[in-house]
């Protein structure tokens, strides 16, 4: 199965990468940007687009989410030329004001934000006129490398020695960008394979949690493996922010669709975040020296 994947450089795609590189049955096209036409699709032939999600688009500049929501845009003109499957992942921001309970698929965001009612708009025409689509809405990603890793970015903070600031009254699901790619093509080759689950599904890490107690646990976890290293470094400190003074806004996805649909599990953020902490350990390890073999005789 052969996928083309747009914007080069996501930690999605690069997730997919990994993913693909230990896979037999798959094959990646991966595209900067979001430039995609009819004749393009035709010539690769790709088994589906996928469309990498634009992370947090509530705190960039608008005109940044207007170009991503045309650039979507295109790329479904021209899956619908071509008759291409199109996966177009999103972030849960959408949901600006979040819900008490958790939100399921069928409940359209509904943003005050302009800007974010565009992709709303771009939302409702994929779903009413091109009925090989996927629309994933994703909790906020993190990994080790790519654009938008934010994992990555709270690590190089903490071991500069910065302070690094999360809200303590956000609710979110943190997600791995493994597991999402792990997910997706496990979804797309169920559906080459003549599943007709078409349409929108939730997928997220397990156990809601602040931003703050995220960042916190992983300044918590990375001092004790430094430790271990035997490397003595002084962390950046992790401090709350509160934006809602009511209650806590919570953005909690229910991914109960997703799993009936295609038996796609969601992974635990705490033990994802671990394995990748252990990675990056183990990358900051220095190689061990070979022994002396002493003099030849």
């Amino acid at each position: 199965m052969k996928l083309l994947v747009l914007d080069a450089g996501h930690c999605l795609n690069l997730a997919l990468a990994r993913l693909v590189h230990r896979r037999s049955d798959t094959e990646l096209v991966i595209e900067p940007g979001l430039k995609v036409d009819a004749a393009m699709l035709r010539e690769l032939a790709p088994a589906a687009v996928i469309i990498p999600p634009l992370a947090a688009p509530m705190e960039i500049e608008p005109a940044a989410v207007v170009a991503h929501g045309e650039g979507v845009d295109a790329c479904l003109a021209a899956c619908r030329e071509t008759d291409t499957p199109l996966v177009w992942c999103v972030s849960d921001q959408l949901y600006q004001d979040g819900f008490e309970t958790p939100i399921d698929e069928h409940v359209i965001p509904a943003p005050r934000d302009e800007s974010l009612r565009r992709l709303i708009a771009i939302g409702d025409r994929i779903r009413q006129s091109h009925p090989h689509h996927l629309i994933v809405r994703l909790g906020p990603l993190f990994a080790l490398e790519g654009g938008h890793a934010w994992l990555s970015g709270v690590i190089d903070s903490l071991v500069a020695g910065e302070e690094v600031r999360a809200a303590q009254d956000v609710i979110l699901c943190p997600t791995s960008a493994d597991a999402v790619a792990m997910a997706l093509v496990g979804m797309l080759h169920q559906l080459a394979c003549g599943s007709s689950a078409w349409g929108a599904y939730h997928l997220a890490g397990t156990e809601p949690v602040s931003a703050y107690t995220f960042t916190s646990m992983v300044r918590t976890q990375l001092s004790t493996r430094l430790e271990g290293l035997g490397e003595r470094v002084t962390l950046g400190e992790v401090k709350a922010l509160k934006h809602h003074h009511d209650q806590p806004l919570r953005r909690v996805l229910n991914c109960r669709r997703v799993l009936e649909a295609f038996g796609v599990h969601q992974k635990p953020w705490r033990l994802e975040v671990g394995r990748l902490l252990d990675e990056w350990c183990q990358a900051r390890r220095p190689p061990p020296v070979d022994e002396a073999s002493g003099p030849s005789s």
